[in-house]
């Protein structure tokens, strides 16, 4: 191309590059342009835009050339996918026309003949509806809640909550879901697939749950589930304005789309006919939302240091089939995750799962006894009306009035007969009537049929009504067992989706909620959400009402024979539960629903047969004084013993009263440990075994050192109560007054004792005079006598000398001595006896 001059005059200063050589720029490609300067070649390619927004429609920033070759090879791999099926789908398409929805004109072997279907496989279809659409919706809702982790009254509260909200989004809210999952339950049975997709539909600014059928999912031959599966291909039908209304969204590129083809392929037109319509074209778009892993070029897999890793990852691909455009393609992880998991919108339903990812369905399993069945009954109404009305041959020259219309009874028409009797020329063929072999053969094959597919109705009448209930539960248990495992995967799969449904509902719905919650604050919603796990309500362990009710029953009659040990509340209020009955916990509340209340209140709950319930943080002495004055009170007994429940009344105020002391109990136990016990709320809370070991041995201490004080306290109390029993006083006063004589006696026997000892002491020191006296005086004595000796020996001579005057002395000395022992001893001898005495 050439430029031309410019209309306005070149800047100041660029007077030398105008007069230069003007540059060539060439255009050959639109998507990239080729500039010329003194024999240079700049070419320039038109930069990539990358979608800053992780929601963006990556379809947008691609070339034509790159969809274009996405949309082969995608396709490509859907065609595959179409006819690893064949075969599966056209067992389907095939058994639709057992269902007899369709009333057939037959006109082989004849006009006329019998063209009824027999309803094997209608009558499995529709109680298997009928018993799952109970099961898995009942009337308060299809969901209830499990708490996740340790239980608190916070949890149940907020379990409570979300079960109500859910329950209210999915019956008041989300006004399709019910015939959707209806619908579903219907497909389940008939091809054994069904699918549920679950999305935010900006267009309703809420979530969905819609049903597809099993003809509208298409997956590898090689795929063992949805999650595991690479590639799984949605087929939809779009009316031109909901495409248009999608791209102006900006969910779709804003693309010129050829006029509908309207073209159905032959399995659409083969469902259709079958199911009695007549469809011949369809003028809706028909779009492929492919849910696969590829690796887009411009969005590849990088690792931590930017380099590519090759790994394709999730994305959601739409195209339409008939022009092959990509409308959109979009990731399919969480903005969060990075690790690129796919997100799962698909939730697959299977009725019984066989070698493949397709389970199989009535058709599958009792198709051909239909078939037969069928088969069988045609004959045996084709039997009956040529036996009715039989044909045969007649000789060419009789001539009937009127004989293109049947003979009606009764009536009697004129015959031209060229020669004979009648019954000359006419011969009927040998019809027999319908055989009773043949009827009993159908019998049977229906009777299998109906086994196989559990479709049979137990004979209540062969039972006796006296018959244990767990000869019963053992019949139902037999005979549903097929139906039970069905009930069992219907139950995990819409756990999936209720699931899915749990997180759309938390991160797109607002903050509040839309009522007033009867528990809580109303601003708790996210949060109550990732408190909880929702799951159906639905029994994977009964399939049936009949049979949970029969399994309840026998709880109830093993607890008669051992009521102390069940919980009857507990197990009354969960067969409210099965049986639907709305506000249960109203009329069988439970100690868990109890909240803290005042000892009046409890004393007035406990006359009208309210349950009561204690609680640790209470002032459990305060309460067991209300209580037992309230039950000591003589009107209270005077009332209870004129009241039929008294009984009832005094043992529940009792075990109250219990339960308080035992919370009295355990703080008397950490009072003396100077540390607080851990307190288990819920039943299935355990203490680590290493912290329990421990736990034990202080609380064996404590328990020790509190039996000694209670022991102590309770003597003392023990004994001020016998001092104010009038007759243990009176002991008391005859046994002081016996202590007090006791004591005088002792006085007197004290002061006796010491008045003799005191006559003792006066009488030894008078014979210790007396025997100094008696010395003295016998000293006297024998001096005396010795002076007269002397005087003697003087008298009688001096012979002696001195020497007899010595020996003399001394004998006086040792008689003297001798003498005075004798008399000591005599004295020691008079003291003994008087000791003795």
């Amino acid at each position: 191309m050439s430029i031309e001059k410019s209309l306005y005059q070149a800047p100041v200063g660029l007077d030398s590059i105008v007069e230069e050589e003007p540059i060539e720029i060439e255009i050959v490609d639109p998507e990239s342009v080729t500039i010329g300067i003194d024999g240079m070649e700049i070419e320039i390619e038109p930069t990539k835009e990358t979608a800053d927004d992780f929601d963006a429609n990556l379809a947008e920033y691609m070339t034509e050339g790159e969809l274009t070759e996405i949309a082969g090879d995608l396709l490509g791999d859907f065609e595959e996918d179409i006819s690893a099926r064949k075969d599966w789908i056209q067992t389907y398409v095939d058994g639709l026309e057992l269902l007899g929805m369709k009333i057939e004109e037959r006109t082989e072997p004849w006009e006329g003949a019998c063209g009824v279907y027999h309803p094997l496989l209608s009558e499995a279809l529709v109680k298997f509806q009928a018993e799952t659409i109970m099961e898995t919706f009942p009337a308060a809702g299809p969901v209830k809640t499990v708490m996740v982790g340790k239980e608190t009254p916070e949890k149940k509260d907020a379990a409570q909550r979300v079960q109500d909200d859910m329950n209210y989004q999915l019956t008041d809210v989300m006004t399709e879901y019910r015939p959707e999952h209806e619908r579903m339950i219907w497909g389940l049975g008939l091809s054994g697939n069904a699918f549920k997709k679950v999305y935010f539909d900006p267009a309703l600014d809420r979530q969905v749950s819609m049903f597809i059928p099993a003809e509208d999912i298409v997956v590898p031959y090689g795929a063992s589930s949805l999650e595991q599966s690479p590639r799984v291909t949605h087929v939809m039908r779009k009316t031109e304005n909901e495409v248009k209304r999608l791209q102006f969204a900006g969910f779709y590129r804003d693309i010129d789309l050829e006029t509908p083809s309207g073209s159905l392929d032959e399995v659409e037109k083969k469902i259709a006919e079958k199911m009695g319509f007549r469809a011949t074209s369809d003028d809706r778009y028909k779009l492929l939302e492919m849910h696969v892993d590829l690796d887009l070029p411009g969005y590849e897999d990088k690792d931590k240091d930017g380099n590519l890793t090759g790994i394709a990852l999730p994305y959601v691909i739409t195209i339409e089939k008939g022009t092959q455009n990509v409308l959109s393609i979009r990731r399919n992880w969480r903005p969060e995750d990075d690790t690129h998991q796919k997100r799962n919108h698909f939730v697959h339903y299977g009725y019984v799962p066989g070698f493949g990812f397709y389970c199989f369905g009535l058709i599958h399993l009792v198709g051909a006894f239909a078939k037969s069945g069928t088969s069988l009954i045609r004959q045996l109404v084709d039997a009956g009306t040529l036996a009715n009305l039989p044909g045969g041959f007649k000789t060419r020259g009789l001539r009937v009035k009127g004989d293109d219309t049947p003979i009606s009874p009764g009536e009697f028409r004129d015959v031209d007969v060229p020669s004979g009797a009648i019954k000359d020329n006419l011969m009927t063929l040998p019809y027999k009537e319908p055989s009773q072999v043949l009827y009993q053969l159908l019998g049977t094959i229906v009777e299998e049929g109906r086994r196989f597919a559990s479709a049979g109705d137990m004979k209540v009448s062969d039972m006796s009504a006296q018959a244990p209930v767990g000869t019963t539960l053992a019949i139902l248990e037999r005979t549903l067992k097929v139906m039970s495992a069905v009930q069992s995967r219907i139950h995990y799969s819409m756990k999936q989706e209720l699931k899915l449904l749990k997180e759309i509902i938390r991160d797109y719905t607002p903050e509040e909620y839309n009522y007033e919650p009867e528990e809580g604050s109303r601003k708790a919603k996210k949060s109550d959400y990732d408190m909880v796990t929702v799951i159906p309500v639905s029994d994977p362990n009964a399939a049936t009402m009949a049979q949970k009710i029969v399994q309840y029953q026998a709880v109830l009659q093993l607890a008669q024979g051992a009521p102390q040990i069940y919980n009857l509340p507990q197990l009354h209020r969960q067969m409210l539960d099965v049986l639907g009955i709305r506000n249960a916990q109203k009329l069988i509340p439970l100690q868990e629903d109890q909240k803290p209340k005042d000892p009046v209140t409890e004393n007035m709950d406990v006359l009208i047969g309210k349950p009561l319930k204690a609680f640790i943080y209470q002032d459990q002495d305060a309460h067991l004084m209300s209580h037992n004055s309230f039950l000591q009170d003589p009107m209270t007994q005077q009332m209870i013993a004129q009241n039929p429940m008294g009984q009832q009344i005094v043992a529940a105020l009792q075990a109250h009263i219990a339960e308080h002391f035992g919370f009295k109990y355990r703080q008397q136990i950490e009072q003396q440990m100077g540390a607080p016990i851990p307190y288990l709320k819920d039943e299935d809370e355990t203490i680590p075994e290493e912290y329990e070991v421990q736990l034990s041995r202080l609380v064996a201490q404590a328990s020790t050192q509190l039996l000694q004080q209670n022991q102590a306290q309770a003597a003392q109390a023990q004994a001020q109560q016998q001092m104010q029993d009038p007759i243990i006083q009176m002991q008391m006063q005859e046994l002081q007054i016996k202590q007090q004589e006791v004591q005088r006696k002792a006085q007197k026997d004290q002061t006796d004792a010491q008045f003799k000892a005191l006559e003792l002491a006066l009488e030894e020191e008078k014979m210790k005079n007396q025997i100094e006296l008696e010395g003295n005086k016998l000293g006297a004595k024998i001096a005396k006598e010795r002076d007269e000796l002397d005087r003697k020996e003087q008298i009688e001579g001096t012979k002696m000398g001195i020497d007899m005057a010595n020996r003399k002395d001394k004998v006086d000395v040792q008689k003297g001595q001798i003498a005075a022992q004798l008399i000591a001893a005599q004295m020691n001898t008079s003291k003994q006896k008087k000791d003795n005495k």
